[in-house]
């Protein structure tokens, strides 16, 4: 079974006292340790740069931002593939993140092929 794990946190300034590659550290150590089931995963830009879509009556709409203003924010995903919920838990639970915000497990809908 495929979860999309997302990764909530705050959103903090960059710590100038690390450089770059140790801060990633843990993120790699993550990913090696784990790369069975790691389908896929991406780091998102601030919630600033986003930018919202909607169409409503046929006009597209775009908003600066994200769309509610919240404590913590969608910084990246990470796609497992686990054998259960509990494995998937087992992963989620070492994603670097988890001892400082939030990882939200959302099964993939399986949607099948167009005949």
């Amino acid at each position: 079974m495929r979860y999309a794990a997302l990764i909530y946190a705050e959103e903090a300034e960059p710590v100038v006292d690390v450089s770059p590659e140790e801060a990633m550290r843990p993120w790699f150590e993550f990913g090696e340790k784990n790369e069975r089931y790691l389908r896929g995963g991406e780091a998102l830009q601030p919630t600033a740069t986003a930018t919202c879509v909607r169409v409503r009556d046929g006009e597209v709409l775009t908003t600066d931002g994200p769309y509610a203003e919240t404590k913590e924010a969608l910084g990246g995903f990470y796609l497992v593939e686990a054998d259960d919920l509990d494995q998937a838990i087992d992963v989620a639970r070492q994603i670097p993140a988890a001892f400082w915000g939030t990882i939200e497990l959302r099964p993939i809908m399986e949607i099948p092929d167009q005949p």
